[in-house]
């Protein structure tokens, strides 16, 4: 078997590998047997093959790496799903006391609560979402 194919398979190995750990070492480590994949096809010697990997693993894992790992720890920007309905104005729909309720949020209807127990909100006003609680909006009224 050529010794390409070998690096090729190794680097296809280390690329699965990386798809289930997410930790961007083995994929760098995948992309160095894919630059040594090419020097082999060019036919130089397995010392000068296995020096271009460690070159290129060790590059990858000294510079392209922590600014892999600094782009994945970074805070998302946006919010998504029920943490994006947090703040948003709703209407209500039915009276809202600390037990019970129904309100509009964005066209959709949802179950609601008053967040100060003691508060009873009649219907028609609009309200602001502080919290989600499973199915149910925690809201207090707009001053």
């Amino acid at each position: 078997m050529d010794e390409w194919v070998i690096w090729i398979i190794l680097a296809v190995v280390l690329g699965v590998a990386e798809i289930f750990t997410l930790t961007a070492a083995l994929g760098l480590l995948g992309a160095a047997a894919l630059l040594t994949a090419a020097t082999a096809a060019l036919g130089l010697p397995i010392p000068l093959q296995l020096l271009v990997f460690s070159l290129a693993s060790v590059a990858g894992l000294i510079v392209v790496r922590p600014i892999a790992m600094r782009h994945i720890r970074q805070p998302q920007l946006r919010r998504f799903g029920i943490e994006a309905l947090v703040g948003k104005p709703a209407y209500v729909v039915s009276e809202i006391t600390g037990r019970e309720g129904r309100v509009r949020i964005e066209g959709e209807e949802w179950s609601a609560r008053a967040y100060d127990e003691t508060l009873v909100i009649p219907t028609g006003v609009t309200v602001d979402v502080i919290e989600i609680e499973g199915a149910t909006a925690l809201v207090y009224p707009r001053e």
